[in-house]
Order: C-alpha cells, then structure tokens, then sequence
C-alpha cells in the first residue's frame, strides 16, 4: 500500500498537538466526548441523508480499498501484452488460448479472451470501456460521500457552539463555570473542522487518486488488446504502451555533448 494518506493524517494531527503543547495546553484536554459525538455522529448521519444505504457501504468499501491498494505496476501490464503481442503474430490470436492460464488480471484476461473469440475491434473496445467508466462512477459516488461528510462537519460543529454558548447563558450566574462551558463549546467548531479537512475530504481525495490510477492502468490494458488484435508489431505495441504511461516526474535532463 501506498503509506502517503495515513502519514499525512498522522503529521497533520502531531502538527495539532505539537502546537498545543507548545503553546503551553495539553492535547488531551480537546477529548470531550459531548462535541466529538455531535459532529461524527451528526456529519455522518447528514451524509447518509443525502445519500444511500448501498452509496455508504461502497463508500466505506472504496476508503479501504484506497488505503490499502497497492500502487498500481505499469510494468507488470505492458511485459506480459508485449509478449502476447510477440506470440500473436508468429502464431495466430489462437495461441493465446495457451497463455490465458498465466494471466493473473482479470480485466486483462477478459480481453485477451474477446480478442481470441473474434470480437470486433469497436465492441472489444465499447465493451471494455464502459467497465472503465463504471469503476470511475463507483469511484465518484464513494468518494462523495466522504466530501459530504467534510462539508457538512464544519456547519455541524457551529451548530453545536451554538448549543454550547445558550449552556454557557444559561450559567452566567455561575462565573466560575463560564470558562469551562466557553471552551466546551467551541471544541464542536475545532473537531469540525478537524474532521472535514484532516479526515473526509483527504479521504475522497484518495479514493479519486487511487481510482484514477486504476482507470489509467484498465485503459493502458485496452490499448494492448486491440493492437494485439489488430497483428501490430510488438515493438510498436511497447513504445505505445509506455508513451502513455504517466511520468512520476519531470523528464530527467539530457547529458550534455
């Protein structure tokens, strides 16, 4: 898996109470259960509102699946297409019948078979597109969930600030209470604020990252096919494999004469 989301939801919150300390408070003082309730329990009861039961399990199957993915290997896709492409034009679409038992994708393998049967090109193509496009939809709607939570907990926890300060009027009689109850109340806000922008929305934004490096990996995968089918030369094949490969950074520089 790839560890960036869970450090930086990590270093985000020892950012937190690093400050705090810092500033002379104690992180266990933010820990009270009255506001932390309302705005988890609040935001995600809001969510679910404005969404669906099945929309919030593959929201919560998405996040897991985000989070422990293992990033995807370009290069374990285009090694084994270059050598169907190699087998295919010496021997025939046919002889792929052979390989299919060492292909371990299943996306790659149901390709390769259509191909094998005869599929036409436009309906190989349609057919394996519109599986692309379905994961990209599941992707959406369980990333929405987790941005609908991040943009309804900070108004959630207003609303309980706003609970806590009509405690706080309530008690203007009792001075010695008053810190207390202010402080209360405006953890709602804190906690609010902390959910939407150090849990849900870094969520959503994982789960479209890690989906969108899956959909790049199922197109790179389409490409491969039809160019089998279509007899092209396996070299051809690798070099427009890798053309569409995204770079992980800047072209390295060229040497100088």
């Amino acid at each position: 898996m790839d560890p960036a989301t869970v450090i930086g939801v990590i270093l985000a919150f020892a950012a937190l109470f690093g400050s705090m300390i810092m500033e002379g408070g104690s992180p266990a003082s933010l820990f009270l259960l009255p506001p932390m309730f309302l705005v988890f329990v609040g935001s995600f009861a809001v969510s679910l509102a404005s969404n669906t039961v099945p929309g919030f399990l593959g929201s919560a199957k998405w996040l897991v699946y985000a989070l422990t993915a293992k990033k995807p290997d370009v290069e374990a896709v285009v090694e084994p297409l270059v050598k169907m492409a190699e087998r295919a034009r010496r021997e025939g679409l046919l002889a792929l019948e052979q390989e299919m038992e060492t292909v371990n994708d299943p996306f790659m393998k149901h390709g390769l078979q259509m191909a094998v049967d005869g599929t036409d090109p436009d309906d190989l193509w349609e057919i394996l597109s519109a599986e692309v496009r379905a994961k990209k939809t599941s992707a959406a709607n369980g990333a929405k969930f987790w941005e609908d939570a991040g943009g309804y907990a900070p108004t959630i926890g207003i609303l309980g600030t706003v609970m806590g300060l009509v405690t706080v009027l309530k008690n203007l009689a009792d001075p010695a209470e008053l810190g207390g109850h202010i402080a209360v109340a405006f953890l709602a806000t804190l906690w609010g604020v902390l959910l939407a922008n150090l849990l849900c929305i870094p969520f959503g934004k994982r789960i479209k990252t890690v989906a969108a490096a899956e959909s790049a990996r199922m197109e790179l995968i389409i490409e491969g096919v039809l160019a089998i089918q279509a007899g092209s030369n396996p070299r051809v094949v690798a070099t427009k494999l890798k053309s569409k490969m995204t770079p992980v950074g800047p072209p390295a520089a060229k040497e100088a004469a």
